[in-house]
């Protein structure tokens, strides 16, 4: 910190009270000042040799017969008219980064010009300010600071302009000519000064300058911000980065001190001047959660429109990186529900608009649950339709969640974005469960979301045992999973010389779906028993085609649990009944086939063309 020292004189103010300043000297004082409520007992003869003012107003007082002069408006108030006081004695006075406003000010308006008296008070602070004020960093920012309380005279001296230019300029120099040992206060370095110098010590950050701004009021964070951003040398990222660390300085974590009366208003302009200050370049500068957490903050305190919509405007081109903690955006109304579900539809919409899909990438599969070739078009893509899934899954819990709500945004999600169902399969899970009161029609159309064949061997187990599942999606997931169980004991070379399961799973499908044999007309009379025995719902089976082996017979290797387990021991009960009237050993049990047990061969009936060959799962 820099200092002046102005006079040479012994200081010989003293105090006669607590509102009682005084000249101790052999003569008697002939002038009573008063500043606001501070009475200073004074001589005229030094003060009227250098104040145009003080001679105006003692010849004033002269006129009228008293020894009093009153100021009421002095900017500095008591403080500063006791150095411009002290300067006409000649006595010794300090100047200082913390004072040194309030002085110019207050000689400013006693007139203490080079008119009065060469090598006046404000010649001398003038200098001060130019030769050491503005050259260090630590100072400037004092200096401005202390500016606020002595509008509007401080801005009329142009020191406000004078320093945020200053700032301005100092963060663009090059940090490897920076030996810093102030502020960063990120590694706990104690605070003392920014020195400018060629003989570095250690080389500072490229941010070094972000946690100082951050004590600045917003209205002078503002200004030197913008001074920054026009200089165009510092980088969006820079820009994001000292935006973010304000942000996390003045903005108060908890919900009930952001919306506090006392502070709601500063809040609402805290955060609409952030957003004004973001970097033009909307895909970069600042994280996707950073902005989130603006739009959450704006939500709350009742921002204008036009803020969310920039601020969703710069979301969507990078809604891919956000969290699902991130998307827990809070209802503008308690009528809406816990979570404004319908403005992260927005974002998605928006999102997706933004994003050139691409559909062309193949999926090339390890297994049923690892991908191991990804097209990196589809990255974001992909990464998008987790993030759905995952928000989904949390949103469900909320019981005033509307049922065409949820639905909307899952279909949202282009469906390149959702290779495997695993996700979406839970989600849908969790809001019949936390709704069941749910009717049959929306529980159809909900799990209608879900593509059984792109669910993992986890997620289809889960399945065929979940009671709250309508009967024939279970059917069905039970169904594909034996499709891939075949695929995957019978590999099949191809002519790159690998085996099936290297393949898409729609391709294992589609190969496991013609090696498979089927009888249709005894698995007509197995849907004709489950249709009577499915508690009231429309479930039919039909597949087409024929085989060397019984459909029992492809059956009797899965190992069914629980529910599953009696939905097939159904089948076999009714399929027994069927054939001329005879039982077979698992009619009326509840038990499945032992799995020792020897298929009974079934002459297989013909093939028919390649082509009329399909199954279909209504």
């Amino acid at each position: 910190m820099k200092f002046m020292k102005l006079g040479s004189k012994p200081d010989a103010f003293q105090s006669g009270g607590a509102d009682v300043r005084l000249v101790v000297s052999d003569l008697a004082t002939d002038v009573i000042v008063h500043i606001g409520e501070v009475r200073f007992y004074l001589h005229k003869f030094p003060l009227l040799s250098k104040s145009s003012k003080l001679q105006k107003l003692v010849l004033k007082a002269t006129e009228k017969g008293t020894d009093d002069v009153h100021i009421d408006d002095l900017p500095g108030g008591a403080k500063g008219f006791e150095i411009c006081a002290k300067f006409c004695y000649g006595m010794v006075v300090t100047l200082s980064p913390h004072n040194v406003v309030a002085a110019r000010c207050a000689a400013e308006y006693l007139g203490m010009t080079e008119d009065m008296d060469k090598g006046n008070l404000i010649f001398k602070i003038e200098v001060f300010i130019n030769s050491s004020i503005l050259r260090s960093w630590k100072d400037s920012i004092i200096v401005l600071l202390s500016t606020k309380a002595l509008l509007p005279w401080s801005e009329e001296l142009k020191v406000v302009g004078r320093c945020i230019d200053a700032i301005a300029s100092k963060t663009s120099v090059d940090p490897a000519n920076v030996s810093w040992s102030y502020s960063y206060n990120k590694k706990g370095v104690a605070c003392t000064e920014i020195i400018e110098s060629a003989g570095k010590t250690s080389v500072a950050p490229k941010d070094w300058w972000v946690e100082d701004l951050c004590e600045l009021d917003v209205d002078l964070y503002k200004r030197v911000m913008v001074a920054i951003k026009s200089k165009g040398r510092m980088s969006p990222d820079l820009i994001g980065e000292a935006l973010k660390a304000y942000a996390v300085r003045w903005l108060p974590d908890s919900y009930d001190a952001l919306v506090a009366d006392d502070y709601m208003r500063r809040n609402q302009c805290l955060v609409e001047t952030i957003i004004w200050l973001l970097p033009s370049d909307k895909s970069s500068g600042c994280s996707c959660r950073f902005l989130l957490k603006l739009l959450k903050v704006a939500i709350l305190v009742g921002s204008g429109d036009h803020v969310k919509e920039e601020l969703m405007r710069r979301i969507s081109f990078q809604l891919h990186k956000a969290s699902v903690k991130d998307l827990l955006l809070p209802a503008a109304s308690p009528s809406e529900g816990m979570h404004d579900v319908r403005l992260v539809h927005n974002l998605v919409q928006r999102f997706v608009a933004r994003t050139a899909l691409s559909h062309n990438g193949d999926f090339v599969e390890k297994s049923d649950e690892k991908m191991i070739e990804l097209n990196f078009e589809q990255e974001s893509t992909l990464a998008l339709g987790e993030l759905v899934d995952g928000y989904l899954s949390e949103v469900a819990a909320d019981p005033d969640l509307e049922f065409s709500t949820f639905v909307e945004l899952a279909t949202a999600v282009p469906e390149a974005a959702r290779p495997v169902h695993d996700g979406l399969y839970y989600a849908v899970d969790a809001y019949i469960k936390e709704h069941p009161d749910i009717n049959k029609a929306d529980k159809k159309k909900i799990c209608g979301l879900i593509d059984v064949k792109k669910l993992s061997t986890d997620a289809c187990v889960h399945a065929t045992q979940n009671d709250r599942l309508p009967l024939r999606v279970v059917v069905q997931v039970l169904f594909f999973q034996q499709l891939r169980a075949g695929s995957s004991s019978v590999p099949a070379p191809t002519d790159g010389g690998e085996h099936a399961c290297a393949k898409p799973v729609q391709e294992q499908s589609e190969h496991c779906e013609r090696r498979i044999p089927r009888h249709p007309n005894k698995l007509d009379k197995q849907v004709t028993s489950l249709s009577a025995r499915g508690e009231g719902e429309d479930r039919h089976v039909e597949l087409r085609g024929g085989g060397r082996n019984s459909f029992k017979d492809q059956l009797g290797g899965l190992l069914l649990q629980s529910r599953s387990r009696r939905i097939f021991d159904k089948l076999w009960s009714s399929k027994g009944h069927g054939e001329n009237g005879k039982g077979s050993e698992t009619s009326g049990s509840s038990q499945s086939p032992p799995s020792t047990a020897k298929p009974t061969e079934v002459k297989p009936s013909p093939l028919p063309p390649l082509r009329n060959r399909r199954y279909s799962v209504s």
